[in-house]
């Protein structure tokens, strides 16, 4: 695995990442993005725009957060490894760890 997104992007979903992302591997749960583990090339230019910096390293996602490496592996487990996200579109599951969060409050 190579770049992990973690709990600041549950429920927010930006997608500024995946606009950047050139080999398309960044899929759409539910409430969360998810960089396939086998996919990424490690090029890093999704993190820099991430507008609530959830995106790390995965030797460097912050210790509250380190779950999320085995969660973003997780979330793939059922799925595989399609070769790109666009063609799937946005998926209805997330992995158990993001299901479990409390839902974020939007401000209206």
């Amino acid at each position: 695995m190579a770049y992990v997104i973690a709990q600041p992007c549950a429920d927010v979903k930006d997608k500024s990442c995946i606009d950047e992302c050139p080999v398309d591997c960044i899929y759409e749960g539910g409430r969360a993005l998810y960089i396939h583990p086998e996919e990424c090339v490690d090029c890093g230019a999704c993190e820099p725009v991430c507008p609530v910096e959830a995106i790390y390293f995965e030797d460097d996602v912050p210790g509250d957060w380190g779950d999320h490496r085995a969660s973003n592996a997780a979330f793939f487990e059922r799925l595989g490894s399609p070769g790109g996200a666009a063609a799937l579109g946005a998926l209805p599951h997330d992995s158990d760890l993001v299901t479990a969060l409390p839902r974020a409050v939007v401000a209206s």
